[in-house]
């Protein structure tokens, strides 16, 4: 079955799924911007088939994010260098690093992003660079571009309906509470437990025909 493209989706996060949307790839960015750029050093790294490595690093390559270059003629070697494209992903590995690390690392984090100075480690967040306010949901919507087309426009309308629709139930819940005072607990009736019935004994037969006697 032959792939399905997202590379002429108006989505922004579809069209980068379609250059970084597998993981050995993602693997692989996370690496050369650790400073690794030739095909041991990955493969080493990863510990994946050079089959696949060779074809993942092509589709970097192909995709703009990394650059071959030769750095030996005999034997022909090369290595692999990270694209100003390539380097503008750092943003991505970062959220995803501490993401894993709040959500997926109970034992505590095993690799984490720190201040290289003070050696503290960093607080996350999504920063406006215009204004300085950290982007939130409550304060912060998605919508339609410029260039968007009349598709992408009806589906931004749709989910901006969604939204306001649970936003509306959302004040109405609110609204039936009066405000500072906790919900009152429905009284339950008190049940009182019945004793269970006694249990019904058949008299033996012997005990029968003694009394008949």
């Amino acid at each position: 079955m032959e792939r399905k493209s997202f590379g002429n989706m108006q989505c922004p996060v579809a069209r980068t799924l379609e250059r970084v949307g597998e993981w050995w790839s993602i693997l692989i960015l996370r690496d050369a911007l650790q400073g690794l750029t030739r095909f041991d050093q990955f493969q080493k790294s990863l510990d994946i088939a050079p089959n696949m490595l060779t074809r993942r690093l092509n589709t970097l390559v192909d995709a703009g994010m990394l650059e071959r270059r030769q750095y030996s003629e005999r034997p022909p070697r090369f290595e692999y260098v990270l694209t100003d494209l390539g380097r503008d992903f750092r943003t991505i590995i970062v959220a995803l690093n501490a993401w894993g690390n709040k959500h997926f690392a109970p034992e505590g984090p095993s690799v984490m992003l720190v201040d290289r100075e003070s050696g503290k480690q960093i607080d996350l967040g999504l920063v406006d660079r215009n204004t300085g306010k950290e982007i939130s949901g409550r304060d912060h919507v998605i919508v339609a571009g410029p260039q968007a087309d009349e598709a992408m426009r009806e589906r931004m309308d749709a989910m901006m309906r969604l939204r306001e629709a649970a936003n509306e139930a959302r004040l109405a819940a609110q609204a039936d509470e009066p405000a500072g005072k906790p919900r009152k607990a429905k009284k339950v009736s008190k049940i009182t437990e019945a004793a269970p019935p006694k249990a019904k004994v058949k008299a033996r037969p012997a005990a029968k025909a003694a009394k008949r006697a």
